[in-house]
């Protein structure tokens, strides 16, 4: 290793490989020790591995230097372990150090399995990546591990597809091991240390001291203001020098016009060279008074705090003739600012200036950063380059010291950077995520349970989430691409995720909710089994990591996904357009929905449980009527048989589509309808969705039947929902009574007398019945 950091000429640390990343920690170790316990042949951590990993008949080679004392080489060979899917067979790692300096360590790994079917047509790539990891206040010394993948396919095969999906999981399943053994036997960074390490870190900044003189002298000396300040100079002098001109032309008294061409175009010059003069004054004064950096004032409130200290900028932009910019950052998060200080004529400027928002009661997603170059107050500012801080895919202790690269034309052609550390901390505690639940629940008018560590903890481990991500509700559904796929839709406060695991083909992707841009529902279809479409549409350029679960691409760009056949799907779908309303609507926006909600009542549900009852709404009773008939024949009309169809169907109800009834509770079924308006009980026609839930009285003598329809397609019905609600009972000994009565209540203002003459349709309807 000290020869290798002899030869080592100040190479860039490799990219991580395009397979993924398979594992990415901070233990407290240095790196050198770390690169030992992993790649030391006379390491008994790494032959410990192996052994855990369930390898035998290990064999491990010399390390020896290969081309020319270029490389440093040695192989491995090894019986793996069988799985499910093949047996034991024989592999071979060849191990390359592509950079070792004392610091950083990158060791290249290329597995071969020739024994397995297709073996010799590809090799697995491996890249182990050790650098300095975060700054303890212990003082001790911490390492960053990072290990990323990819398939090298030495030939073209046409199961090229089926190989990289059946070693993708083989490898995710392996480094899962590989993580476990490694948290056992080295300590890994806990976050707690890192949070406490803010304040130390933020101290140890130091703002660069400005001297205003000379800043200014720094600012104005250039060419400009030199043959300015020359020719004005000049030009007095010469006022002074020069005696009184007669009185001729046009002049008059108190008037001296120029006496010719020459002195003309120096009035030009002169007047050209004073408004530039004056432009860069304006600038300066302007600039000064734009301070930036807010060090000494707290964040206010409890909550989410964050926590942004910007340090410096390297390689920016220039874009000016003197090859310098003028440059300032603004960064942006859950609709606040903040701005730094304008650093003048630098391309490597240095800030050190801290920013903090005041505490947010939602976990903020993305921070966005933005680098301008100052151009005067009353010009446009121009954008050198930006980046995005994603909080979700990102661990906050690789942010506690990151340089972010910059995305855009000048910037990356720059190969610009910002070194910053950030730092999200929450001041509540646990309570933090009981009372936002509680906040949802309000929303959605449903109780949502508070989930457990093991069942977060699997939800943060099948999307790659950070620890303080927690989950809110999933759903079982559909995924409508060109064929449906059964899965579940997980909703947490900052992501919408869908996960399926068919004949071990996974498919998962998330989004944030921010990047949703429009949220509809389609009516349903007989291919939808009777069940309305939620249809999602991002944002354009956003969500791109996600769009092999996107059913189409509009016009604009933007994906659209279409989830189906929710279980229930009134609850599924207010849950999602509160978590998405409470994150990406303005607060104008809030406050517009919360009067129009104001004056409309919504009916709520609860998956799984009670509609609401008949005491709880105001009903009125359209028909009641005692029969000689058994009260098993009279509930065939729910029965969801040839009779329910029947009926429906004499009533008007065309393409009449239902599921089964399904137990929610103790007590308590549940079904889904579909059907269409015949013209002669609406004349507008229209479409409905609805749900029924049954169950028995309280004597155990009858059931009750609630029903919540919502139409679809009818003019002026934005949209309409009505409940019914059917009691049977038995009266005598073979005497059955029916009460039906009906509540409808609409979403949005409709017309009085559309509303009228659809109650009268529909009370019509049920007489016939």
């Amino acid at each position: 290793m000290k020869e290798m950091e002899s030869r080592d000429v100040g190479s860039e640390v490799p990219n991580n490989l395009p397979g993924g990343i398979l594992l990415d920690q901070s233990y407290v170790i240095s790196p050198s020790d770390l690169n030992t316990i992993l790649f030391s042949s006379e390491s008994s951590l790494a032959k410990s591995l192996s052994d855990f990993l369930g390898n035998s008949d290990q064999q491990f080679g010399p390390w020896r230097y290969e081309n020319g004392s270029e490389s440093l080489k040695r192989v491995i060979t090894y019986v793996k372990a069988p799985t499910k899917i093949v047996g034991a067979l024989k592999a071979s790692e060849e191990q390359t150090y592509l950079k070792a300096d004392g610091k950083i360590f990158a060791v290249l790994i290329s597995v071969s399995t020739p024994d397995v079917m297709y073996g010799s047509t590809f090799k697995v790539e491996l890249l182990y990546c050790i650098t300095p990891g975060p700054e303890l206040p212990s003082g001790e010394k911490t390492s960053h591990l990072v290990i990323s993948w990819r398939m090298n396919f030495l030939q073209s095969s046409m199961f090229k597809s089926m190989i990289e999906n059946g070693a993708r999981s083989g490898v995710k399943d392996s480094f899962e091991q590989v993580s476990t053994f490694l948290s056992q036997n080295v300590k890994p960074v806990d976050l707690k240390d890192l949070g406490s390490s803010k304040e130390q870190v933020l101290a140890s900044l130091k703002v660069e001291p400005q001297s205003d003189v000379k800043l200014a002298m720094q600012y104005f000396a250039n060419f400009t203001v030199v043959s300015a300040v020359f020719m004005g100079l000049y030009v007095f002098v010469h006022i002074w020098l020069a005696a009184p001109s007669a009185i001729q032309g046009l002049e008059f008294v108190g008037l001296d016009l120029p006496d010719s061409i020459g002195e003309v175009i120096v009035c030009g010059v002169l007047a050209l060279q004073c408004e530039r003069v004056l432009g860069l004054l304006s600038r300066f004064m302007q600039a000064r008074a734009q301070k930036g950096t807010d060090h000494g004032v707290k964040a206010q409130g409890d909550g989410w705090v964050l926590t942004a200290a910007l340090i410096k900028g390297s390689h920016l932009p220039a874009v000016d003739s003197s090859g310098f910019c003028d440059p300032y950052v603004v960064f942006t998060c859950n609709g606040k600012t903040r701005t730094s200080s304008i650093k003048f004529q630098k391309s490597d400027p240095l800030w050190n200036e801290i920013f903090e928002f005041d505490a947010m009661d939602d976990p903020p997603s993305v921070l966005d950063v933005e680098v301008y170059d100052f151009d005067g107050p009353f010009n446009e500012a121009m954008s050198l380059g930006h980046a995005e801080i994603n909080f979700v895919k990102s661990n906050l202790s690789d942010l506690a010291d990151v340089w972010v690269p910059l995305q855009g034309k000048l910037a990356q052609a720059c190969q610009s950077r910002l070194h910053l550390r950030i730092f999200l901390n929450n001041t509540k505690g646990s309570n933090v995520v009981k009372e936002y639940l509680s906040k949802m629940e309000k929303e959605v008018g449903k109780k949502i349970n508070l989930r457990s560590p093991q069942t977060n903890s699997a939800f943060q481990k099948v999307f790659g989430l950070p620890p303080e991500e927690f989950l809110i509700n999933d759903f079982t559904c559909h995924l409508k691409r060109k064929m449906p796929l059964q899965g579940r839709l997980f909703l947490s406060a900052r992501i919408i995720g869908f996960y399926a695991n068919l004949f071990r083909q996974k498919t998962k992707f998330f989004f944030l909710w921010e990047d949703i841009v429009d949220i509809q529902v389609d009516t349903p279809t007989l291919a939808s089994m009777g069940s309305p479409i939620i249809v999602i549409t991002l944002r354009q350029g956003r969500g791109m990591d996600a769009r092999h679960g996107a059913k189409t691409i509009d016009d604009e760009g933007r994906l659209k996904f279409h989830f189906q056949s929710f279980v229930s799907f009134n609850v599924a779908n207010r849950t999602i357009m509160a978590l998405w309303k409470a994150r990406s609507l303005s607060p104008e926006q809030k406050v517009q929905i919360v009067e129009e909600e104001s004056e409309t009542k919504f009916l709520q549900t609860e998956e799984g449980g009670f509609f609401l009852g008949l005491e709880d709404v105001s009903m009125s009773e359209v028909y009641a009527s005692s029969l000689s008939a058994p009260i098993n024949f009279l509930s065939e009309l729910f029965g969801g048989g040839e009779l329910d169809r029947k009926v429906m169907e004499k009533a008007g109800c065309l393409s009449y589509s239902y599921t089964p009834w399904e137990s929610v509770k103790t007590d308590v079924h549940e079904r889904q309808l579909y059907y269409r308006f015949d013209k002669h009980i609406s004349r507008f026609g229209g479409e409905v969705t609805s749900t029924q839930q049954k169950y028995p009285l309280s004597d155990r003598k009858g059931w009750i039947v609630e029903e919540v329809m919502t139409l679809h397609g009818v003019p002026l019905a934005s949209p309409e929902i009505s409940n019914r609600g059917f009691s049977l009972k038995t009266e005598g000994l073979s005497c059955a009574c029916i009460h039906r009565n009906r509540m409808a209540e609409k979403y949005a203002t409709s017309k009085k007398d559309f509303k009228e003459h659809h109650l009268k349709s529909a009370r019509s309807s049920e007489v016939d019945i």
